[in-house]
């Protein structure tokens, strides 16, 4: 059977007009338009009367300090606003429109706790906090790969945060797991101190690296700056680094992996260079150590032990960190340089000790703080001094891969998500890549005052993620709001809700209307202008 010279080019327009009519009904099951099919089931919030009550006791003693100091909190934000800075911090995107008229068809009293569950329950929330976890646990870099496998690493961490394994537990596997790390990923925590080139230590764990990452990483203390000399600035002597480190001199890699083998921690003196050996110690609450088990096993129990208080509160810090942009108290990794610390602090670290280190707890009872919700600008005092005493939510510049995140996500009005089709996914990893070289990754220290530069700035006006996003497609938000708004005030909102999570004002309305009805360019193009106008503005890359 012959085909016809046209048979191919009909093929195509029928495959093209299937096209859009899958995409105007994705749209319409998105939420372009409100659904019809009423509002999604709420979903368990999780919520209990222990959640609760730690919330208060945390909004009490904030609105102590509050009062002392005599400064006028911000103004509640509104539930979009919150839902927003959830979202990045939670899964390192917006969220999307979809999903936002999921949020609003619901009874405004449930929307945030609903909303938090949904996160919750997402993968993207184990992906997005594992890799914020692995930066200060294994670095950014690929490391030794004949000993390292990182990408295997950050998978084994966000599958142990989506069952939401106690935190404890997480970090003992960190300290005292051996065998291959091809097999055991979480002994890459240990391999990844490995200097292959280096040939005076034998392809073996470096115990000295490796103390210094276990202090900061778990205990929010800079042991590591005693390695040389005495702390300058707290009561750590040289002996107690050493002490520390003593505990990985057995620590051992083999044809069998990571194992525990014999002998004794030895030291170089830097005076005289002689040799001198270590025994294990810690130089605090020494009472906490058991004296059974490995030298691995006896530190990380102590480490992890309930009467220890700077393990939850360095992992409080670093959770707080993730979900407002800003540790609750900098640095971040160094607690003891902060004479004194918010007493929500320690109520958070308490709470999360006496209820199993349960990192999805901490998640909600920080989210539930009039702290967390409050406006990002203070209306009735300083806004400088409001923020840095938690009065008002602090603004923080977007870390890259949020920027990216954001930028793709904007620009599909359906949740990009792990249920999402493979090739949606694969291609969303690639762009964010990508994007991420150009733009600059922010490195291990996350939390050390990002400012933005030009060439981020170029980026984000000339990129090729932001002119593809922007340009029209069948799969593109600009598109579809072109085909689908039914008037000109029903696309500006589509766009400002898919971009900024928010409605335009009366000003923006005004000013952006005017822009929708002029005729020297096509509607489609003035609507892809707008776009990308909101992801260019200042107020698209700040968590706010």
């Amino acid at each position: 059977m012959e085909l016809n010279a046209g048979a191919p080019m009909n093929f195509l327009k029928n495959i093209a007009f299937l096209m859009i009519v899958g995409c105007g009904m994705a749209a319409l099951a998105a939420g372009l338009v409100p659904p019809h099919s009423g509002p999604p089931a709420v979903a368990p919030t999780g919520v209990d009367e222990g959640i609760r009550q730690a919330i208060g006791r945390v909004d009490k003693a904030f609105a102590a300090a509050w009062s002392r100091e005599g400064i006028q909190p911000a103004l509640p934000a509104d539930a979009l606003t919150v839902a927003r800075r959830l979202s990045l911090g939670l899964t390192g995107t917006i969220p999307s429109l979809e999903e936002i008229r999921k949020l609003e068809a619901l009874p405004e009293g449930d929307r945030l706790d609903w909303w938090i569950s949904h996160l919750l329950h997402d993968r993207r929330y184990a992906d997005f906090v594992a890799e914020r976890f692995a930066r200060v646990f294994v670095g950014t870099e690929n490391g030794p790969f004949i000993f390292f496998r990182r990408r295997k690493f950050v998978l084994w961490l966000a599958a142990e945060i989506a069952r939401n394994r106690p935190y404890d537990q997480i970090v003992r596997d960190l300290i005292t797991t051996g065998g291959l790390w091809t097999d055991k990923p979480a002994t890459n925590f240990i391999t990844v101190t490995i200097e292959p080139d280096n040939k005076e230590k034998q392809n073996q764990p470096d115990p000295v690296r490796l103390a210094g990452r276990v202090t900061r990483a778990f205990l929010g203390i800079r042991l590591d700056c005693a390695q040389c000399h005495d702390h300058p600035f707290a009561d750590w002597k040289q002996g107690d680094f050493e002490g520390f480190a003593a505990f990985f001199g057995q620590t051992r890699v083999g044809f069998r992996g990571v194992h525990d083998g014999s002998g004794e921690f030895k030291v170089q003196d830097r005076k005289t260079r002689e040799y001198r050996v270590v025994e294990p110690r810690v130089a605090r609450s020494p009472e906490l150590l058991p004296e059974d088990g490995s030298l691995r096993q006896r530190l990380a129990a102590w480490v992890t032990h309930r009467e220890n208080p700077w393990f939850a509160k360095a992992t409080v810090n670093r959770l707080w960190a993730i979900l407002c942009g800003q540790p609750l108290v900098s640095p971040i990794d160094n607690l003891e340089a902060v004479e004194s610390h918010p007493e929500a602090l320690s109520i958070l670290a308490d709470d999360f000790s006496r209820n199993g280190y349960d990192l999805a707890r901490l998640v909600r009872i920080i989210a539930g703080t009039r702290a967390y919700r409050h406006e990002s600008l203070s209306r009735l005092d300083s806004s400088e001094k409001a923020e840095k005493a938690w009065a008002s939510f602090p603004l923080s510049r977007l870390r890259p891969e949020q920027v990216a995140g954001s930028v793709i996500q904007a620009a599909s009005i359906s949740t990009i998500d792990a249920e999402s089709h493979l090739v949606t996914r694969l291609m969303r990893f690639g762009e964010q890549n990508d994007f991420v070289k150009r733009y600059g990754d922010s490195g291990d220290d996350e939390f050390d005052g990002r400012g933005g530069t030009i060439p981020q700035r170029l980026v984000m006006m000339n990129g090729k993620l932001v002119l593809e996003k922007t340009r029209g497609g069948p799969f593109n938000t600009t598109t579809r709001v072109e085909w689908l708004a039914g008037n000109d005030e029903s696309a500006l909102e589509a766009l400002f809700l898919a971009t900024l999570t928010r409605r335009p004002d009366r000003e923006e309305r005004e000013h952006f209307t005017r822009a929708l009805a002029d005729r020297n360019g096509s509607r489609g193009g003035n609507i892809q202008d707008i776009f990308w106008a909101l992801v260019n503005s200042a107020e698209f890359s700040w968590n706010h």
